[in-house]
């Protein structure tokens, strides 16, 4: 591959600096975390600054609906979101984060837009990503939700915000930063239109109608999924016209539509439970939010025989086997199975308040095309995160959308701040990007 001078700096400077920040290196399991995205010269790459605005309850089953006034026969239809929304994300974001109609859960003091800044290129590997945007708390979203030990057992400690044991003060706002793509590649009716809209539905967390947990474990299709909740999926995978939750279709129709590319990719930058090793998460949207075959790298802490945390924290590693409400966002409290973890010790004298992350995060126990995004980091400074993300072009995994040159996808972008999740996101409408094709946005072509 020839090199010229887009491909000499890096976003942030060096990787010794980002080991500083973090307190980990990014050299794991024998390579770099970064081969790959840490010679981009950002600076030769134009920046596209993307509106992303909050929602509120806007369902695919709303926007069709009657309250949708003088709108939802077009959405019927397929008409796109900005055939009447051109260029409003600010003034819908302003006016949908307050309470009203579509948001029966503000949140105090949540910001109704978020700027994006976004730069894409590719080579003849990869597709390269870089995101920026400004956090609305002056910490970095790392922290995610514990488990607490109350002098006698260990139980879940910090919510998402629009949780209402958070709202009614009972527990602290606690989750991750999130930054998130949603990829199509043409595949999946009316996404290039109205975007991530048609994977949200009434039925889904903090969203209308919501299911009792008995309700999804009783419904067919959630029974055979082992689901206990409802998340996103597509209309293609329900049975009637409102593409109901509970009208799920059969597992060999879902698995037809699978086949024939009928998915939207998903994948998530999280400040807590992937950043740390260098990674991205990766599942892609049908009749659930599904993982990607394989491990993705993070997974449960929680012993469900004893309810005991798995793991607590190495003190030779950590200077503490435990961490403390005070300690949060003062210190990295990822807890990283090959870096600063060991087996729980239940002998341990543990103190009341002591707190253990709820999940365990691992490079090297990551595997399958679960475990594609591997080079993927964030460095907060300055209330602004940016994001590095190199996507390998070509991929052949039933479950991922392959990038190419010659290539328009369709793409929605979210981020989740201010320890939120579910829907409590900033969204943007979709657009296109083009490797080396014309679209919304052109990748810069890397020699």
């Amino acid at each position: 591959m020839k090199s010229d001078n887009r491909r000499k700096k890096f976003a942030f400077g060096s990787l010794p600096l980002i080991a500083g920040i973090f307190g980990i290196t990014v050299t794991m399991g024998g390579g770099s975390a970064l081969a790959g995205v840490a010679d981009v010269d950002w600076s030769s790459v134009p920046t596209k600054t993307i509106k992303l605005f909050w929602p509120g309850q806007a369902t695919y089953q709303w926007l069709r609906s009657p309250e949708h006034k003088r709108a939802n026969l077009q959405t019927i239809e397929g008409q796109a979101c900005t055939a009447c929304h051109l260029n409003e994300e600010e003034e819908m974001g302003n006016k949908l984060v307050v309470e009203n109609d579509l948001e029966p859960m503000p949140v105090e003091g949540k910001n109704g837009v978020i700027d994006l800044k976004f730069q894409v290129a590719y080579d003849s590997e990869d597709a390269y990503f870089r995101f920026q945007w400004k956090t609305l708390n002056d910490y970095a979203g790392t922290a995610h939700p514990y488990l607490r030990y109350n002098g006698e057992e260990w139980k879940a400690f910090g919510y998402p915000k629009l949780d209402e044991v958070v709202q009614d003060g009972e527990q602290p706002g606690i989750y991750e930063d999130r930054m998130s793509m949603m990829i199509d590649d043409g595949s999946v009716e009316n996404f290039a239109t109205q975007g991530c809209w048609v994977s949200c539905h009434d039925g889904q967390r903090d969203n209308p109608d919501r299911p009792s947990k008995a309700e999804v474990m009783d419904n067919p299709l959630f029974k055979a999924l082992k689901k206990k909740d409802v998340r996103k999926y597509l209309p293609s995978t329900r049975t009637d016209e409102n593409a109901s939750w509970d009208m799920g279709k059969t597992q060999e129709e879902i698995a037809a539509i699978k086949a024939a590319g009928g998915f939207l990719d998903l994948m998530q930058w999280r400040g807590h439970r992937s950043n740390p090793v260098g990674m991205s998460d990766d599942f892609y949207v049908l009749e659930y939010r599904n993982s990607d075959a394989g491990k993705n790298p993070f997974s449960s802490n929680v012993n469900k025989k004893t309810q005991e945390p798995k793991y607590m924290f190495d003190e030779s590693k950590v200077g503490k086997k435990s961490v403390r409400i005070e300690d949060i966002r003062k210190m990295e409290t990822t807890l990283i199975r090959e870096t600063n973890a060991v087996p729980f010790d239940a002998n341990v004298d543990w103190k009341e308040g002591d707190l253990i992350p709820k999940y365990l995060v691992s490079r090297e126990d990551s595997k399958g095309s679960a475990a594609d995004n591997n080079r993927s980091k964030g460095v907060w400074k300055d209330g602004v995160w940016t994001v590095v993300w190199a996507r390998k072009l070509g991929l052949t995994n039933p479950d991922d959308k392959a990038l190419v040159e010659g290539g328009v996808y369709t793409f929605g972008f979210a981020t989740h701040d201010d320890n939120i999740t579910t829907r409590g996101h900033h969204v943007s409408f979709p657009m296109t990007i083009g490797f080396g094709a014309k679209a919304d946005i052109e990748a810069t072509k890397l020699d």
